[in-house]
């Protein structure tokens, strides 16, 4: 199988990850939706990363439905996902949170740099800025609350969330602080000491 995009992506990312932890091999191409679009276009017309085409010659698309497909992949007891219904409620809490910070950084980064000066937003930007803020203010209660595990291990929810924070300190690092974050920021420097971060890195 490969998997189809750019690693400073947090959803391709993620996925990369995540593979590795299940124990799953995929072959990755560097392929950006924007520098090589007729590329990507050739793979999968939608052009959205990550794409994970099938040895079969399907294409899969959107993090969280590959995920989902590598999951049932994995062999018994390799799943990232709690089985008891309240931690596994708590996990998908955290992922949703760390997704929509990704979200909202993605689309600051493109405001700023894709869309011209004179006609940027201003009340768009704000309130996406507020939306990325509550994202992780969020997340920084829940981690008071029940840290994450740093024991040598890290599940679905360590993933998603570290991906996100190391992403948003990539593209809009002004919106964040780890004096303001500084739960989120010493698991993100947990995780990505981890082989399996350290072995993909952001590109």
């Amino acid at each position: 199988m490969k998997l189809i995009g750019m690693l400073d992506s947090p959803y391709v990312r993620r996925v990369a990850i995540t593979a590795k932890r299940l124990g799953i091999a995929l072959e990755h191409e560097s392929v950006s939706v924007f520098r090589h679009f007729e590329q990507f276009q050739q793979i999968n017309p939608v052009v959205k990363a990550p794409t994970l085409v099938l040895d079969d010659g399907q294409v899969l698309m959107d993090s969280t439905l590959i995920i989902d497909y590598l999951e049932a992949l994995a062999k018994p007891g390799r799943s990232l996902m709690p089985a008891l219904l309240n931690q596994r409620l708590r996990s998908l809490r955290l992922i949703g949170l760390a997704l929509a910070a990704s979200e909202k950084s993605v689309q600051l980064y493109y405001e700023r740099n894709l869309r011209p000066a004179d006609i940027q937003y201003e009340p768009w930007v704000e309130r996406v800025q507020g939306q990325l803020a509550a994202a992780y203010s969020s997340l920084e209660q829940e981690l008071e609350k029940q840290p994450l595990k740093t024991d040598g291990e890290i599940d679905q929810a360590g993933i998603t969330l570290a991906v996100a924070w190391s992403f948003t300190n990539l593209v809009v690092p002004d919106q964040v602080t780890d004096e303001k974050f500084h739960r989120i920021a010493a698991f993100t420097a947990y995780a990505e000491g981890l082989e399996v971060f350290v072995s993909t890195p952001i590109d």
